[in-house]
């Protein structure tokens, strides 16, 4: 799914005579390596990152500059939103992929797929993130990257079952109210979908270290979670 920030993004790289590729609104390996020379030419951290600064760089007469920062990997997830595991012995061939592509073995879609998901958004957008070992694993996200506070993009990874257990939850803060995170995950209720999880049951939250130009700018989100839930049907888990 196109991002239309992310074709303007692409759209003033070409003015600015660096190729990204076809201007499709998709964060692909090309935006990211033309992102990085735009970087390097400009005296930027070069991260493939468009964060405060890059966007200012990039977008210097542009009315809202912070409106033009984009977490790619964040933006992949909500464009996966709706992705269903397929009932039965056939599996989504999509979610495959996603494991083939980071070359991660994985038997079927009926094996919990929150780490997979996670993991193929993280590593098809920030392309020298380094994945915590054995990804399909929830709490193996706990060594992932560095640590934060719970605010957009972050990466939660929440207890299941028993806090002292091995089983866990992973996917990536979207709001909160007073009691609990709104989760936007993979394999909750079988899809990609957003989810209402307790917040006593979060035990850690990460950040790419990668994208640390980001991790600043980015904040809490209030939402009222018995609106969101009649409006959107998210459901709790």
């Amino acid at each position: 799914m196109a991002d239309s920030r992310i074709s303007e993004i692409q759209t003033t790289l070409h003015k600015k005579g660096f190729d990204p590729g076809k201007v499709d609104g998709i964060w692909g390996r090309l935006t990211i390596l033309a992102i990085k020379a735009f970087q390097k030419s400009e005296g930027l951290e070069i991260d493939g990152i468009v964060g405060p600064k890059t966007a200012k760089a990039l977008f210097s007469t542009h009315d809202n500059v912070t409106s033009m920062v984009v977490l790619p990997w964040l933006t992949e997830a909500q464009n996966l939103l709706g992705t269903k595991e397929n009932l039965g012995p056939l599996n989504n061939p999509l979610i495959l992929d996603w494991a083939k592509n980071l070359d991660i073995h994985y038997k079927g879609d009926d094996v919990p797929w929150c780490g997979l998901f996670v993991a193929h958004c993280i590593g098809s957008s920030l392309l020298s993130e380094s994945l915590p070992t054995n990804p399909l694993g929830a709490r193996r996200w706990r060594s992932f990257g560095v640590k934060t506070e719970p605010k957009v993009g972050a990466i939660m990874v929440f207890w299941r079952g028993s806090k002292s257990g091995g089983d866990g939850h992973v996917g990536f803060y979207t709001g909160e109210d007073d009691t609990s995170y709104r989760v936007l995950g993979g394999n909750q209720s079988d899809q990609v979908c957003f989810a209402w999880i307790d917040k006593d049951r979060l035990i850690d939250a990460r950040w790419p270290a990668s994208a640390t130009s980001l991790d600043a700018g980015m904040s809490i989100v209030k939402i009222d979670k018995a609106d969101d839930i009649a409006k959107s049907g998210v459901s709790l888990a």
